[in-house]
């Protein structure tokens, strides 16, 4: 028997080598592409490294120089704002697109396929696409709005210290409002139209259905929705360099774009790579709680 047991854990092992071996090429390509950059990125932000001059360790003085930098602080302030009100917003609305799209309505799949367009398209193509509609003479969103009469004078949207910020929000939620819209729709399908109807016995309304069915069978969906879309959103770069480069005067002038502008027009590769390590680590713990809370409401149910 012990032979038998010996020669039975013997096969195990050579089926866990073997499996070993086969994500071998796997491990390989994160370590390169992934890892290694990560690691590099690391060290890079204990360095003074500027672009044509050798690499020398300074410690933490590009930490002790950004947590006194206030154009730092400024960005991760406008970063913050931004974050926050494209993540509600669109959540909420890719909320109302799935229980839109979720209803026994004609031609829904062309709907999911019309509103999967922008999130195919890429942010650099979206920065384009809307920097030409708010073109303050030929651009289509002055035109309309000087046909319904809301305006009479044109706007230079994205050089008008009033009106930038709300118009680089509406071209980032419009990218990736049907992201939001298809995982939500995803979970909406898993709910029983039993719930509903027993709902509807008991004399439940629609809001009374979407509060106490719909939200709380949604909840884990959500949470990963707003967790993954604030983290995407945080390290926006592409749309609004196409839009802003940052400007005017740097309301839009977000902690990706601090950091390249450090490395790539200023040249202090040291510093921009210290700016990304603590954005990687804000990120870090912001993923840490929601795993920790998703963990703790397993553990709970």
């Amino acid at each position: 028997m012990d032979l038998f047991n010996k020669k039975k854990h013997t096969i195990y092992s050579k089926k866990e080598i073997g499996q070993i071996q086969l994500l071998f090429p796997v491990i390989l390509l994160v370590s390169v592409f992934s890892l290694f950059p990560l690691l590099r990125g690391i060290y890079l932000g204990f360095t003074d490294y500027r672009l044509g001059d050798p690499i020398s360790f300074n410690g933490l003085d590009n930490y002790v120089q950004l947590f006194n930098d206030e154009y730092f602080w400024s960005s991760f302030k406008i970063g913050m704002i931004w974050t926050l009100v494209v993540t509600a917003l669109q959540v909420c609305l890719g909320l109302g697109l799935a229980l839109l799209l979720n209803n026994k309505i004609k031609f829904v799949a062309f709907y999911t396929v019309l509103i999967l367009i922008p999130w195919a398209t890429p942010p650099i193509i979206r920065g384009i696409l809307w920097r030409q509609m708010y073109e303050p003479n030929a651009g289509a969103v002055n035109l309309l709005l000087n046909d319904f009469g809301l305006i009479s004078t044109p706007i230079n949207w994205l050089t008008n210290f009033e009106y930038v910020i709300p118009a680089v929000i509406v071209a980032g939620v419009w990218g990736e409002i049907s992201k939001a819209a298809i995982f939500l729709l995803a979970g909406l399908q898993t709910i029983s139209n039993d719930l509903y109807e027993a709902s509807k016995i008991d004399g439940a309304g629609l809001w009374d259905q979407f509060w106490h069915i719909t939200l709380p069978v949604l909840k884990p969906v959500l949470a990963a929705i707003i967790s993954l879309t604030f983290m995407w959103n945080f390290n926006t770069f592409g749309i609004i360099w196409v839009l802003t480069q940052g400007g005017p005067g740097g309301m839009t002038r977000l902690p990706m774009l601090a950091a390249y502008e450090e490395g790539f027009r200023y040249g202090y590769i040291g510093y921009a790579a210290a700016i990304g390590n603590v954005m990687v680590i804000i990120l870090s713990v912001i993923l840490f709680m929601y795993i920790r809370v998703q963990l703790r409401e397993r553990k709970e149910s």
